[in-house]
């Protein structure tokens, strides 16, 4: 399970939001300047993320605006859902590079055939995120309720059920 931390910023029926901070882990890290994610952490470092969460084994009145919650998703689901989004694309690029030069033998060909595997690619990822979308399975859930927030103290805030 890879678990983070987070503070509550609103509470619906079945779920909550939750306000969590970007950590960078580069410092640890032996790729530290050569890498995308690096380069990424050091523009949006300490930004604030806003996650739908799940509620698993707990109900909502157990939570109030600023408490202190870990929240997890288990690994298989983040590497295969990391798969499916860089790895579909470019394999479906080269399949569609490789069968417009295989019928047509040209730069050209090859090119347009790139591109039609690569947005063929694109849009089966945006098809299975559509279907998935209401996946219980793939949500992350709150695993623990660690303390109140003293540093924003607000009144909760209960939303009404979703649509």
């Amino acid at each position: 399970m890879i678990t983070e931390r987070g503070r509550v910023v609103a509470i619906e029926s079945d779920s909550l939001w939750v306000e969590t901070i970007r950590q960078s882990t580069c410092q640890s890290c032996s790729a530290q300047k050569g890498c995308g994610h690096g380069l990424l952490n050091q523009i949006s470092n300490k930004q604030r993320h806003h996650v739908r969460v799940l509620l698993a084994a707990f109900s909502a009145t157990e939570f109030e605006i600023n408490d202190e919650v870990e929240i997890s998703i288990p690994e298989q689901i983040l590497v295969s859902g990391a798969l499916m989004v860089y790895i579909l694309p470019l394999i479906s690029m080269l399949i569609g590079a490789g069968l417009a030069t295989q019928f047509w033998p040209s730069d050209i060909t090859a090119v347009a055939g790139a591109v039609v595997g690569f947005v063929s690619g694109i849009s089966v990822v945006r098809y299975h995120a559509q279907i998935n979308r209401g996946n219980d399975q793939l949500q992350p859930k709150v695993t623990s309720k660690l303390a109140a927030n003293t540093q924003y103290p607000t009144k909760a805030i209960h939303l009404a059920d979703p649509l």
